[in-house]
């Protein structure tokens, strides 16, 4: 569709008005992690902002021990 809008610039700025995606106030794709931009599976406590595959990457760099 946006191949077909390329050479038309007012048709593809009325389809951005109509069809871009709101601006969330809350909810789970409000805080993106700050590391990939994902926005499923946040870790958000001590302020991290880091989705779950990112913080298994970096947890030990960021002081977090694993205990059995």
């Amino acid at each position: 569709m946006l191949k077909q809008l390329e050479g038309k610039p007012a048709k593809m700025k009325k389809y951005f008005k109509h069809n871009k995606p709101r601006e969330r106030k809350f909810g789970i794709s409000t805080k993106p992690c700050e590391r990939c931009g994902r926005v499923g599976a946040h870790i958000g406590s001590y302020n991290l902002n880091y989705c779950r595959q990112c913080f298994r990457e970096i947890a030990t760099k960021i002081g977090f021990k694993k205990y059995h």
